[in-house]
């Protein structure tokens, strides 16, 4: 389609006004959207995810960079805390983004704040805390700061070409685009991101398990990092509910979850208990907050008062409990319906040469060896060529040493200036940069003395000289080098972990004797995976059920809270949760989407959901090629809470729908070519595995498939005998004339 021509403000200007526009401007110009997005919405992302949100193999994103490189460069390595603010101020000369984002970057890097295991930032005044949402950081001109201890490691060598320099964005200063870290502080700190279409959630590590590892792999590729990296560890402590299957395939594909739970003390006395470690994913007003819910709601019953009594101490909350209550039952309960205990999901994407990467720890850990590697070779090749220039300045010194009376008198003798230099190369065979150090000694140091001090480091600078070259030639001797670095980190910051490794840990399910909720509610499931959970009460009181546009209700049956839920996907896996889980909806709204909801896969989407309370009963899994399995329910049961089952059925055919049955019965199946079969599920065998292939029950022709299936009601057929059959496979039969109308209807 040609674009509309507007009359641009060039052609109504007068013509001696016309060389003011620009030309074309004011035209309006049609554009296809995805080239709109290609064009504008790209450039975009890409530097919110380069420049923004992902973190770099040395640990940091640009905008900690920058504000760390300053604090550097201010000299607040050593020396007191100065004002927050004036760092914040002298840091936007690289990052003009505002200083209340340089501000919040400070504050999280802060030991104040609480949010690191090894914080870079030595804070003076109230940075707030990571466990806090309430308990915000003071304003920066009231606040002082200078760099850790510890931030002595990111700048080692800084200044010897160890890393590359780009100019800032006004190209009036240079900041470093890595920092030549000594060890690996992209698994040390926590670090999350999200980006553009992506996001980064690195879990920390401890220090010295993360040296420890580097080390065995800088000495065996192939060594196994379980055997030192034993698990996360967070500045905020807690318990890790080690589950080591899981954890081994987060550390192989830097992709996974794992729980955590808060550290509670009881005091017999007060009968109170006092929770003095949270999981990092939470803060304590929002623990506080689903306790009380839960209190109001009844179901919590055994306290009497909770409130948070964090102060310069550190964290607590303390709940008073009602006499004869069993504090153990009661935390259980807690882990299990609040966020004290709480899922840490990993993403372990990082930036590797500008392109973002999902990698697991021992690849991490790869491209940091590699990074570092490079980093000592450049600081030794800097170092080699600096000895060189130092012998090669030296060997012109020790050519004066032969007559040190005629270098005075080519001086004296020289009519100009600018013909010393000159004459000292011609009078002593040496070049321009040997002369031109000859020609810098001052008066006083022309003597015998000063010169032969000098020239006892010729053999010590030539022995340096070897032994550098050396390194350069030998990887093994770069590795040592490198390990060397990595125990002394150790020796220095090495520190107990803080997070206690909980192995084996029992499941959180609610005791037998507690009370279950039987209360009554009405479930729904759409097509397009909403789930919702109505009271009758609601129900009654709501008019029309509100559905995304297209979507309809594939399933509405009444049940109670005391129900699990079975969702079964594209990708063959079953997802299990407790009809408890879900908060009470409203007809008015979409309800919750279980993609989400459960966290499934990408691409994953949910096919059937079906109800149960003790796991007895049958399913029928009918595929489109006429096929059909038959899987005792019980087969979806697990003594652990486990939430994913895979293979939950065959993968080998399509499927078209899954029959619950509470016993076995009649179902209804109907080709696409008009014939009806009906199958009585007691002939068909129970397999023992869920994933079976199943048996062939109605025969299709090619380009015909199933179309519907429905468990049959008595009465739904005028002549049901005539779709029934002694043997199997079979074809069906085609509909009478007097069910015609019924079965043209389905179609």
């Amino acid at each position: 389609m040609a674009p509309r021509k507007k009359k641009t403000a060039e052609s109504t200007a007068p013509k001696s006004e016309a060389n003011a526009y620009i030309a074309g401007a004011g035209t309006v110009v049609e554009q296809q959207v995805s080239e709109t997005l290609k064009a504008n919405f790209m450039p975009y992302a890409m530097s919110v995810i380069v420049s923004r949100a992902i973190p770099e193999i040395d640990g940091f994103k640009p905008s900690h960079r920058k504000l760390l490189y300053t604090m550097y460069t201010m000299g607040l390595l050593n020396g007191g805390t100065i004002k927050s603010a004036n760092i914040v101020g002298r840091t936007m000369q690289l990052n003009p983004h505002g200083d209340a984002a340089i501000y919040d970057t400070m504050v999280r890097l802060s030991e104040g704040h609480a949010a690191l295991l090894h914080p870079f930032v030595r804070s003076k005044g109230s940075f707030g805390k990571a466990y806090s949402r309430d308990m915000q950081c003071a304003a920066s001109r009231y606040t002082e700061a200078k760099l850790a201890p510890i931030s002595a490691e990111l700048f080692a060598d800084i200044d010897k070409d160890t890393v590359d320099f780009v100019d800032n964005y006004d190209a009036t200063m240079k900041e470093p685009t890595l920092f030549p870290v000594t060890f690996p502080t992209v698994l040390v700190n926590a670090n999350m991101g999200i980006a553009a279409g992506m996001a980064s959630s690195i879990c920390p590590f401890n220090l010295e398990e993360v040296c420890k590892t580097t080390i065995a792999l800088i000495k065996d590729d192939e060594a196994d990092i379980m055997d030192t990296l034993l698990a996360p560890d967070f500045p905020i402590g807690g318990q890790l509910l080690y589950v080591k299957n899981t954890m081994r395939s987060i550390y192989e594909t830097g992709r996974g979850g794992f729980k955590v739970r808060g550290v509670y003390t009881y005091d017999k006395a007060s009968n109170c208990i006092e929770i003095t470690e949270i999981p990092p994913t939470t803060t304590t007003e929002a623990i506080i907050e689903k306790v009380v819910e839960l209190a109001k709601a009844k179901k919590i019953t055994e306290i009497n008062d909770i409130r948070d009594e964090t102060d310069l101490k550190g964290l607590k909350i303390a709940i008073d409990l009602k006499r004869g209550t069993d504090p153990e039952k009661l935390m259980n309960r807690l882990f299990k319906l609040t966020t004290l205990q709480d899922t840490f999901s990993c993403n372990f994407n990082i930036l590797i040469a500008g392109t973002p990467k999902v990698m697991g720890i021992k690849e991490i850990l790869t491209e940091w060896i590699a990074f570092r590697f490079e980093c000592i070779r450049r600081r030794v090749y800097f170092a080699l060529n600096k000895a060189k220039e130092r012998l090669h300045l030296l060997k012109g010194l020790s050519k004066i040493l032969l007559d040190i009376d005629k270098a005075i008198k080519i001086v004296r003798e020289t009519e100009e200036e600018k013909e010393v230099v000159p004459n000292l190369m011609i009078g002593f065979g040496i070049d321009e940069i040997q002369a031109e150090y000859v020609a810098e000694i001052k008066l006083r140091h022309l003597n015998r003395e000063y010169i032969l001090k000098r020239l006892k480091d010729v053999e010590t600078l030539e022995a340096e000289i070897a032994d550098m070259e050396d390194i350069l030639k030998s990887r093994s001797r770069v590795n040592k080098i490198m390990v060397k670095e990595l125990e002394e980190v150790i020796k220095k910051y090495g520190q107990p972990r803080k997070t206690v490794i909980i192995y084996d840990a029992p499941a959180n399910d609610e005791d037998e004797d507690e009370p279950v909720d039987e209360s009554p509610v009405h479930f729904f499931f759409t097509r397009d995976g909403y789930f919702k959970k109505i009271t009758p009460q609601s129900l009654r009181m709501s008019g029309e059920q509100k559905l995304k546009e297209g979507d309809e209700i594939i399933l509405a049956e009444e049940g109670t809270n005391a129900d699990e839920l079975l969702f079964f996907t594209n990708k063959c896996q079953c997802y299990k949760a407790k009809a408890v889980d879900f908060g009470d909806g409203k007809a008015s709204l979409l309800g919750d989407y279980i993609p989400a909801k459960l966290g499934m896969e990408d691409g994953e989407t949910t096919l059937a959901m079906v109800r149960t309370r003790d796991y007895k009963g049958i399913l029928l899994f009918v595929f489109e090629n006429g096929r059909v399995s038959k899987v005792d329910l019980s087969a979806y049961y697990t003594k652990t809470n486990r939430k994913k089952l895979i293979g939950a059925f065959c993968d080998k055919f399509t499927l078209h729908s899954i029959v619950p049955l509470k016993e076995d019965g009649e179902v209804l199946l109907t080709s696409s070519n008009g014939r009806m079969l009906l199958l009585h599920s007691g002939a068909l065998t129970t397999k023992t595995t869920r994933n079976n292939n199943g048996v062939a029950v109605m025969t299709q022709k090619k380009g015909q498939r199933v179309f519907n299936v429905e468990v049959y009601a008595e009465g739904r057929l005028q002549k049901p005998h005539r779709y029934r059959t002694k043997t199997l496979p079979a074809a069906g039969s085609f509909a009478s004339a007097d069910e015609q109308a019924e079965q043209i209807s389905l179609i």
